[in-house]
């Protein structure tokens, strides 16, 4: 299976994202966390793609 990508805020108003139970990175906006895990989305697809061919 899997692990989930999410974003989740934090107390201080900043945004992690996190792989699993793992935090990737951590201390940014809200934008700039949904563009880390967008990228990250993009390049999973691309790596199961190029592996299926």
């Amino acid at each position: 299976m899997a692990e989930v990508i999410r974003v989740t805020p934090t107390q201080d108003g900043t945004y992690t994202v996190y792989r699993g139970t793992f935090a990737l990175i951590s201390g940014l906006t809200r934008l700039q966390a949904e563009r880390y895990e967008a990228s990250l989305s993009r390049q999973r697809r691309h790596g199961l793609l190029a592996a299926g061919t």
